[in-house]
């Protein structure tokens, strides 16, 4: 079939990256948005799937809007049989609605669990022992579309959701380009979700990256993982910002530290208190300074027992 491609991040990237491997499958055109300024110079940075697009030499469209006229009679000209969306925009009906064979999404759960923004976060910050991913059409509900094809994947109680993206990214190719295939052969059989299982996978904010430690020791890892490498949890230590990325939970002895409380510090770890037991913290990073194991930290940062974070 002929598609077109529409994405942003790393995530999508690897989608289109397998699609375009595969040879079964025609790239037409690719969808991103503009390039966007970043770091200290403000440079203008190109979307991974741009970049790729670029590499590929793809016929690329940047839209500042999605309902722009000039953008939806450019799609139409493409004549694609049918639109594919990864990790991108909300899509207007005058979109989707263009090709012959609809317009597919891949969702980075097991829907109707987790329709949202941030779907692998809250599945770690939740405790989930295991996510997925899901191939549906998109229709004007977001994530509320026709299920294609799913597929479960396992988390590891130590898995981390820049691991856990990963190991999305994958899997959620190789089901989409599964996905393709099957409509290409007319052998789907679409079905609705089941309302009453729907959760969701709200935008993560900086209030909610602010990690309290007046929780079991299991769910304050789980924030930490849940949040890490992007955007984070933190707390403050001395008045400046402490990034936690790596953890691990722990049985704490009854003791009367207010929670936030450092217990104890190691070698390559230190011991935060929580409302019972504790989380050990293992790699951090300080407000201006680079990320670094926690080994490392403690080479520069005199940290005591009986500091607290806030």
């Amino acid at each position: 079939m002929s598609l077109v491609f529409m994405g942003t991040p790393e995530f999508a990237r690897v989608s289109l990256q397998k699609i375009i491997e595969s040879g079964r499958h025609r790239v037409v055109a690719v969808v991103t948005v503009p390039d966007k300024p970043q770091g200290r110079g403000l440079k203008l940075k190109p979307s991974p799937v741009k970049e790729l697009a670029v590499q590929y030499d793809l016929p690329l469209l940047q839209p500042d809007s999605l309902k722009d006229e000039n953008f939806v009679q450019a799609l139409k000209a493409f004549s694609a049989d049918v639109f594919v969306v990864v990790a991108f925009k909300i899509l207007p009906p005058q979109v989707f609605n263009i090709p012959p064979k609809g317009t597919v999404n891949l969702h980075a759960s097991l829907l109707p669990a987790y329709r949202g923004a941030a779907p692998i976060n809250w599945a770690i910050i939740n405790g989930e022992k295991e996510t997925g991913v899901t191939t549906i059409f998109i229709n004007e509900r977001v994530d509320q579309g026709n299920i294609l094809l799913q597929r479960k994947v396992g988390i590891d109680e130590n898995m981390t959701a820049g691991e856990l993206h990963d190991l999305l990214a994958d899997v959620g190719a190789d089901v989409l380009l599964e996905t393709l295939d099957a409509l290409q052969n007319d052998t789907l059989v679409p079905r609705k979700q089941d309302e009453r299982l729907a959760t969701k996978a709200p935008k993560l904010t900086r209030e909610i990256c602010h990690l309290n430690f007046n929780q079991p020791a299991e769910k304050v890892h789980n924030w930490i993982r849940g949040l890490s490498p992007y955007p984070a949890g933190y707390a403050y230590w001395q008045n400046k910002q402490l990034k936690i990325f790596r953890s691990r939970a722990v049985a704490l002895q009854v003791r009367s530290d207010a929670p936030g409380t450092i217990v104890k510090v190691g070698r390559n770890f230190f011991t935060v208190a929580c409302a019972s037991g504790a989380v050990d913290v293992l790699e951090v990073q300080l407000q201006g300074k680079k990320r670094m194991d926690v080994a490392a930290f403690l080479n520069g940062n005199e940290l005591r027992p009986g500091d607290r974070l806030k």
